[in-house]
């Protein structure tokens, strides 16, 4: 967050490696969500998908990666996301984010994740203080 912060400021995006299976299972490793449709195909057709998906606190992770590098993370007041869309494997998101107010010392952020083919798989809005307190 550099100089002036205004309504309409974009924050640099941030642009996610493909996802791959690998990363599904590292992901349930770390967070304990093991729930089998985001790393077993036959588990994931047994329940009417296609195949293994993204888990969406995975892609709220990458949305607060974008928050913290735009701003350190003992500035972020607020931080919300309404899951959109499945995220399936090799999709390369993109997380961006714009300032939609400034009001008492802080930016109120419209966020979002979206996939190459323009699939928005998580909106949220998000408040960050302009100054330490």
């Amino acid at each position: 967050m550099n100089g002036r912060v205004r309504a309409g400021d974009p924050l640099p995006p941030l642009r996610v490696p493909a996802i791959s299976r690998t990363t599904l299972a590292l992901y349930a490793g770390a967070s304990g969500d093991y729930n089998p449709v985001h790393v077993d195909a036959d588990a994931a057709r047994e329940v009417g998908f296609e195949d293994v998906f993204a888990h969406g606190m995975l892609s709220m992770a990458y949305l607060g990666r974008l928050l913290t590098g735009w701003a350190p993370q003992r500035r972020v007041r607020s931080y919300g996301v309404r899951f959109t869309a499945m995220t399936p494997p090799h999709a390369e998101p993109v997380c961006t984010g714009t300032v939609s107010a400034v009001q008492d010392g802080a930016a109120h952020l419209d966020i979002a994740v979206t996939l190459a083919d323009g699939t928005v798989t998580l909106r949220g809005t998000a408040v960050i203080a302009l100054a330490d307190e």
